[in-house]
Order: structure tokens, then sequence, then C-alpha cells
């Protein structure tokens, strides 16, 4: 079987997207907030557009009218929770209002990362093919409680390996045609990189943390891989403790004495850095590729994880 060598490449600069992030935060302060849709959209297109594999841009399919349809659900949703909080404080019950808070954000959380995950890989679309998530919603429901619940009866130190778990079960359910990506991370090393970066970090004073990132990065990296009956794709990062401190410490300069105005550049320099930082060689024939995933429209999952501000996993 043939072993190929694959390229994954950034081309974006930040004078483009300090001009696209101008326009929009412009727009959005215009329409009071309405336009960060269609700002998002935009955002999106540039950085997928911007990445090329085997020299074939991604394409995001996403529309700002969609994702403002999911913005209007998930401000209505949001809003309407907050409100109940705020009546309830002013009520002299403010114990209930935050255990009421936490409560439906346990709840809504998962859900959220569900429908996010639909979204933005349904619209992620390469050569044509496009990608899919495949997980079960109450699966991923069961899961984050459970985690939630064992991180905070252990005082944090499950946290690494629902870390791990949820990591695990979301790669694992992305495809792209009849592909299908596999992580094989677990909680128990991750654990231990964390303890022996931290620990490292104080005892070099703060010297270490650069290594500590490249260890986590290279841990994620690593462990992912994209298979196909008998075809692999290998994931493997070729990133070093020193490639981190350069990355890290010219992006402080840069935010520093720019006071900020260089965030575009700093966003694609970091972007470039990931992407160059990743090795992939395998044997899939993505030229063999057929489309299984349908398209989907429902943007709400995606906008309540915009407004309560947690990362996209991947």
């Amino acid at each position: 079987m043939e072993y190929n060598k694959y390229s994954l490449v950034f081309k974006g600069n930040g004078f483009e997207y300090f001009k696209i992030q101008l326009v929009n935060i412009i727009l959005t302060i215009i329409t009071l907030g309405l336009y960060y849709p269609w700002a998002k959209a935009r955002t999106l297109h540039f950085f997928y557009g911007n990445t090329l594999f085997n020299n074939q841009p991604f394409v995001f399919a996403g529309t700002g009218s969609e994702m403002f349809k999911g913005f209007i659900k998930a401000f209505i949703l949001l809003l309407g929770l907050y409100a109940s909080v705020v009546y309830l404080a002013l009520n002299d019950q403010e114990l209930v209002g935050f255990v009421l808070l936490y409560i439906v954000l346990l709840l809504i959380i998962p859900f959220a990362i569900h429908g996010s995950y639909r979204y933005r890989f349904a619209k992620t679309v390469w050569s044509g093919i496009r990608f899919g998530y495949m997980g079960d919603k109450w699966d991923l429901f069961f899961l984050c409680i459970k985690g939630t619940l064992l991180t905070i009866f252990t005082f944090g130190l499950y946290g690494a390996w629902f870390a791990m778990n949820l990591r695990r079960y979301l790669l694992c359910n992305v495809k792209i045609g009849d592909a299908r990506f596999a992580y094989k991370g677990v909680g128990g090393e991750y654990f231990w990189l964390n303890v022996k970066g931290y620990l490292l970090t104080l005892i070099t004073f703060g010297i270490y943390f650069f290594w500590w990132q490249k260890d986590l990065f290279n841990y994620f990296v690593d462990n992912l891989r994209l298979t196909k009956d008998d075809q692999t794709m290998l994931v493997k990062s070729t990133a070093t403790g020193g490639d981190f401190f350069e990355l890290i410490f010219v992006n402080l300069l840069l935010f520093v004495f720019t006071l900020g105005l260089a965030t575009p550049w700093i966003i694609t320099r970091t972007t470039r850095f990931i992407v160059s930082s990743i090795s992939l060689d395998g044997t899939i024939a993505f030229d063999e590729l057929r489309q299984t995933q349908a398209n989907y429209d429902d943007a709400t999952g995606e906008d309540i994880a915009d407004f309560l501000d947690f990362g996209f996993i991947i």
C-alpha cells in the first residue's frame, strides 16, 4: 500500500485579518450586536479558506443568516435564564437564583457542544467532501454530567479523565466522507503530564511552562489519527519547547507594544504555527473518499457556545 506525505499549510496574513476584524467591529457596534453572526461567518471563511490540505482549501459553507437564527434562539434562551436569576435575587432568593443558574448551565452545555459540533462540521468541506459529526446528544449529556459531578466530588482530580473522555468522544465521532477520526488520549497519562508540567514550572520559576505547553500540544496531536477501512493517516507534532517560547514571547511583545492592536497578527501567526507544527502521513487515498454526510443548518448550539464563551474542542 502506497505511503503518502500530506501537506497542511495556513496562508492567511495579519493585515487581511485586521481589515476583516475592523469591518466586523464597526458593523457590530452600529447594529448593536446584530451583525455578530455575519462577522463570525466572515472570520470562519477567512480561516477555512486560508488553510490548505494537499493544496486544496477548506471551505466553511455556513452563512450569517443561519447563525443569526441560532443567535436569536440562544439569546432568548439565555436572556430568560438570566432574567429568572435576577428576579429571584431581587426577591431575596439569591442562593436559589445562583443554584438555578449553575444547574441550567450544567444541563444545557452538553447540548450546546453537541449542536456546535453538528453545525460546524456539517458546514466544513474539503475538496467537495463534507465533514460530519455523528455523536448522540444524550450520550454526550450523560458523559458531561458524570464527568462534572466526579470532578466536583474529587476536588478537581477527575478533571483530566473528564477532559480526555470528552475529547475522545467528540473526535471519534467526527468524519470526513467515509473516513473517521480516532483519538487515543487517556486520562491517566494526561493527568501525570499536567502534574509534571506544574511541578517543573514551579521548580524552574516558570521557565518550564513553555515545554509544558509543548507537551500538552504534542499529546493532543500525536494521539489523533484518521482511518478508512485498512487505511490510516497519522497525525504528529513537530513542535518544540523552544518553538513555544518564541511564539508566546513574541506574541506578548506584540500585544504590549501595540496596546493590543497587533491581535490579528498574533492570531494569524499562532494559527500558522499550529498548522505548520503538524505532520501528516499515511495510506489514505483522499481522492477515493465517498460523500456520506448530510447538511445541517441549525446553529443554535454554536451560538450558545459563543454566548457562554467556551472553546471549540479539536
